[in-house]
């Protein structure tokens, strides 16, 4: 299952899936025991591809912090998040050594770890599966993408060939100046005949 689809609701424990809407929220799973209920529209909702890790440098996505986990643990479930925090902390910097010491708490460490344990345990993480998804997105992205230059050379092509094709108008040679000398008026009355 692919992360964007994996919400956090607050206050509530767990991991959940969007099955549903409702006219003032939405009706989600629970991956666990795949109970249902509604969350309201005042609720935070959020989507585990949304979060990530602050580091010393920059901001690491949730997934990669999971693909690091997984790699670790070979597939399998890490340590508990109930274990003491030195220990969660010293299993964390196994995972993300940079991670920004005062913005990361314990308690951020084990619900990220509780999270990944959840997905193993109910078989809805699958990174390998997630980046099949994703390269599948990308390919349909830039299918999409090169259709639609296609189709604008397509467009540019047929309107240069459209111009190539119209008949080609000459201008008619300008007329040479009028020799005539006309006379002048006289005034307060027609000129008749020339």
């Amino acid at each position: 299952m692919a992360l964007e689809q994996i919400l956090s609701v607050s206050g509530k424990s767990g991991l959940y899936k969007l099955v549903g809407q409702m006219k003032n929220g939405i009706i989600v799973e629970s991956i666990g025991d795949g109970k249902r209920f509604p969350v309201h529209g005042s609720a935070k909702v959020s989507a585990l591809e949304e979060i990530s890790i602050y580091t010393e440098t920059e901001e690491v996505p949730l997934k990669d912090v999971f693909k690091k986990i997984y790699d670790k643990e070979k597939g399998k479930q890490g340590i508990s998040h109930k274990e003491d925090s030195k220990k969660v902390k010293a299993y964390f910097e196994t995972i993300l050594p940079d991670y920004d010491k005062e913005r990361v708490y314990a308690s951020d460490m084990a619900k990220v770890i509780r999270w990944y344990n959840l997905l193993i345990e109910n078989n809805a993480y699958d990174p390998n599966e997630a980046e099949e998804a994703e390269a599948a997105e990308e390919s349909k992205a830039e299918d999409t993408e090169s259709k639609k230059e296609g189709a604008k050379s397509t467009a540019k092509k047929a309107a240069a060939k459209k111009k190539a094709d119209a008949p080609k108008v000459k201008a008619a040679p300008k007329k040479a100046a009028s020799t005539k000398i006309s006379t002048p008026r006289k005034a307060g009355g027609t000129q008749r005949g020339s």
